[in-house]
């Protein structure tokens, strides 16, 4: 059991790695960019602050505020979600343990914003042309990968929970 124990608190650290990441990278984006003035970083990457009061690509973003408390409470609920299931896995299931992690971190990122700001600091800003991808965080980075992960982990991994036929039956 203690090997299940510190597997679970390195998954939980990771995740406070995230959240710590993003946090430190929105308060610098917030401290040195003027808001929606892009800075060229390369000739496809620009870092442009952005306040995002909805969810992901600014859905229900003008709604009247109600989309606040509904997104907090709606991360707040997964993230437990997340943590259980994360406490749960056994430590062969690293890959998954990993991705998991990924999407806790950055949902708790973006809580912290949601919570105490209104809004989600969003500063990355990828283009092609006139083409933009809409801004993002380092939150929402760490949560897209986890998502992808956990499609890689659950179409190619075989680490399953059910224990192998080991006692000699067919």
């Amino acid at each position: 059991m203690p090997d299940a124990v510190a597997a679970t608190g390195r998954w939980y650290g990771l995740a406070t790695v995230i959240v710590a990441m993003d946090q430190g990278s929105k308060w610098l984006a917030s401290s040195e960019l003027a808001y929606a003035t892009p800075v060229k970083i390369l000739s496809w990457f620009n870092l442009t602050l952005h306040h995002n009061e909805g969810a992901a690509f600014s859905f229900l973003a003008g709604a009247g505020g109600w989309q606040r408390w509904f997104f907090a409470v709606l991360a707040l609920v997964v993230s437990g979600m997340i943590a259980y299931w994360i406490k749960e896995l056994k430590p062969r299931q690293w890959q998954l343990s990993l991705a998991l992690a990924l999407v806790l971190g950055g949902a708790l990122g973006n809580l912290v914003d949601r919570v105490y700001l209104g809004y989600v600091v969003d500063f990355i800003s990828v283009h092609y042309r006139d083409w933009y991808f809409p801004t993002f965080n380092v939150a929402d980075a760490a949560i897209s990968v986890g998502a992808f992960l956990i499609i890689i982990d659950s179409v190619f991994n075989t680490v399953t929970d059910s224990p192998s036929n080991e006692t000699g039956h067919s």
